[in-house]
């Protein structure tokens, strides 16, 4: 691993599994049989692993491919795994969420291990506290404990990368983009489909100017 002064080497982890123009395999360095896939590249100065945690063939067997792997089991492995393997110098948690009212269109979480205030004042970043999740919908219950906790974003993933990368110490940021409110009127899968397209495609721009930020710059400079 780089030391925190150098060119930082950076693990983005994605949830949706779009193809990306990297190579790609199941890495040796992963247990035997598990589903994640590596693409990984060079882009600029940077060395970029994104680690998909791929399907689950066991949850519904009676479909072709599986269902994607989400939530806070599959991101919690999928994430020591990833920084035991490639011991990077960054992680970066890209992924979609549930929004409040009180937000809108996108947020970067960030633990409070790395602060990035130049990275957040040059991209005009929102900022917004995280909160995850293993359900897409939210009972009362949930949701009244979110606002208690001033949450503004909700996840499935987030919470559970922060608690690797804490207990690893490397550090982590969050780029999420909004799909649903999850205190609105609307139905919360209806809104997520509806959204989806849109968001992943916003999404994909936030993460580039992030990377493209990144690059050429220490962990000090963010």
């Amino acid at each position: 691993m780089a030391p925190p002064e150098d060119k930082p080497e950076v693990a983005e982890e994605v949830h949706g599994g779009e193809a990306l123009d990297f190579h790609h395999r199941h890495y040796h360095r992963f247990p035997k049989g598990v589903p994640w896939v590596r693409y990984y590249g060079t882009y600029k100065d940077l060395n970029i692993n994104i680690i998909w945690p791929g399907k689950d063939t066991v949850l519904v067997p009676q479909t072709f491919s599986g269902v994607d792997s989400v939530g806070t089991v599959s991101a919690s492995l999928v994430t020591y795994a990833s920084v035991q393997a490639l011991q990077p110098d960054l992680i970066i948690n890209a992924g979609t969420a549930g929004g409040f009212k009180v937000f809108d269109l996108y947020g970067v979480g960030l633990r409070q291990a790395l602060s990035t205030p130049n990275l957040l004042k040059t991209l005009n970043l929102k900022v917004g506290k995280l909160s995850t999740g293993d359900s897409l919908e939210t009972s009362p219950k949930d949701e009244a404990s979110i606002i208690a906790n001033h949450a503004t974003i909700k996840d499935m993933e987030g919470a559970a990368v922060a608690y690797v990368a804490d207990i690893l110490k490397v550090p982590a940021i969050f780029v999420k983009a909004i799909t649903d409110i999850v205190d609105g009127d609307k139905p919360t899968a209806d809104e997520f489909l509806q959204n989806l397209a849109a968001v992943t495609a916003a999404l994909d721009q936030a993460v580039t100017k992030v990377v493209n930020f990144i690059n050429e710059k220490c962990l000090s400079d963010l």
